[in-house]
């Protein structure tokens, strides 16, 4: 197989999560479980007002309003895809939350904002994706203040994927790179984090590929009625994509957990 480009994960990622094929699949919150879990991360945190809060990859803002309305964080939502973006700003303003909330499109790898500008950072189901790891653990730590706080939550795996898990749609899926949880951990330490803790939740994701095998049943038949077009979407790939998740769950290959994580209270400004 050859290898895939960096910028192409990057920008075919982008492209399928502002499509409306993305919304019909996966909903409005676009990882296992949903707010539920969002709220569990920053518990994790063990955060409150008048915290300034960082979301990295946080598509049409669906955590980042939730933060702000529930803990009163002040947010900054950080996305590749400018439609994500736009779309996140209206439905804060819509949420009357646009004065606590702010987007900004970037690259988590190389983000827009000041070394110590915000007292926590989160990213959810996204680092797997990220194709440099250790610089955007890099970002992470340069973007925190010393002490800081990180949460993370991806999908993990435990074992070499089968085929059916590689390819460009399994990176834009989350699982083609997905790691064993020791080795987001590695990431993170060399980026300069301690303290870190981790909660597992597999069951979130096999709830999520569950709820999509069958999102995706109903958009197969309304596709062969004619009744809705996606260009560019593979449905029998997709399928195998999703068997093959689904086996790998059972076998625990895959999982989710949740790791949270402090920035060291130096704040050593040379790991980044």
């Amino acid at each position: 197989m050859e290898p895939i480009e960096s910028n192409q994960v990057k920008s075919c990622c982008a492209v399928l999560y502002q499509s409306d094929i993305a919304r019909l699949l996966l909903g409005d919150s676009f990882h296992p479980g949903g707010i539920r879990l969002t709220e569990r991360l920053a518990a994790l945190l063990d955060l409150g007002p008048p915290h300034r809060v960082l979301d990295v990859a946080c598509g049409k803002g669906e955590s980042a309003i939730f933060l702000a309305g529930r803990f009163g964080f002040e947010v900054t939502g950080l996305d590749f895809g400018t439609e994500n973006v736009t779309q996140a700003a209206r439905r804060a303003a819509a949420a009357g939350l646009g004065n606590r909330i702010s987007f900004q499109q970037g690259d988590a790898e190389q983000m827009p904002f000041p070394s110590k500008s915000f007292d926590a950072v989160i990213c959810e189901c996204a680092f797997c994706t990220f194709p440099e790891k250790s610089r955007a653990a890099a970002e992470f730590a340069r973007v925190l203040k010393p002490a800081g706080r990180l949460g993370l939550s991806d999908l993990t795996r435990s074992g070499p994927l089968p085929p059916d898990m590689e390819g460009l749609l399994a990176w834009v899926a989350c699982i083609a790179d997905a790691l064993p949880v020791n080795e987001y951990v590695g990431y993170l330490k060399t980026a300069g984090f301690e303290n870190i803790e981790i909660e597992c939740h597999d069951e979130a994701l096999a709830d999520m590929v569950r709820d999509i095998q069958g999102r995706l049943l109903g958009a197969e038949i309304m596709v062969n009625l004619k009744k809705l077009a996606f260009p560019g979407l593979d449905i029998t790939q997709a399928k195998s994509l999703l068997r093959a998740a689904a086996d790998a769950l059972r076998t625990r290959l895959l999982g989710y957990s949740l790791i949270a994580a402090s920035r060291d209270a130096a704040g050593r400004d040379e790991l980044c």
